[in-house]
């Protein structure tokens, strides 16, 4: 079954709840989000990234995760 958008978001969130979180994309492979975060401030791009892709818990790990490719765009606020 593909991953849709608001499953993303809801993985997000359950990391960064305070987080300004859009995720677009409806193929249920290629999405792009932004995530707008207070606990990003201070970090650089890469460990910002790697926070979020954290959250998705797996989803787009190897040739099986769900989620193909995801653009992301992190700051702080």
């Amino acid at each position: 079954m593909p991953i849709q958008a608001q499953d993303i978001e809801d993985l997000i969130r359950e990391s960064f709840p305070d987080a300004t979180i859009e995720v677009q994309g409806d193929d249920g492979q290629h999405f792009a989000a932004t995530v707008i975060d207070e606990s990003f401030r201070g970090k650089n791009r890469v460990q910002q990234q790697r926070a979020v892709y954290a959250a998705l818990k797996g989803k787009m790990d190897g040739p099986a995760g769900e989620l193909h490719a995801l653009a992301l765009t992190t700051r702080a606020p």
